[in-house]
């Protein structure tokens, strides 16, 4: 009998390299709102997130700008050099430098 698959919430700061190549596959020109789920966290705070899965793992990736962002600029050689699990190989960026004066 198949385990059942683990749940996990990922916020923008924890997205490693292997979940957002992930999401960029499943949605490769972005998700709409016919792929966002919405629930209540422990604390009864609505999340909004997409959703993908690897053999053992099904990620519920909040939703955010600098999400969207991330994924519009994908190129996986950005991420060659580092893990697939390192949360630390996707940067932090400012949503502000694509803002016109």
């Amino acid at each position: 009998m198949q385990q059942p698959l683990k749940r996990i919430i990922v916020d923008f700061k924890k997205l490693t390299p292997e979940v957002l190549k992930l999401l960029v596959e499943k949605y490769p020109d972005g998700y709409d709102d016919l792929n966002i789920i919405s629930f209540k966290n422990a604390s009864g705070e609505t999340i909004q997130a997409v959703e993908v899965s690897t053999e053992d793992t099904k990620y519920l990736v909040k939703i955010s700008a600098k999400l969207e962002k991330t994924m519009a600029n994908y190129d996986e050689d950005d991420y060659e050099d580092f893990d697939d699990n390192d949360p630390d190989a996707i940067p932090d960026i400012d949503l502000e430098e694509d803002t016109e004066d």
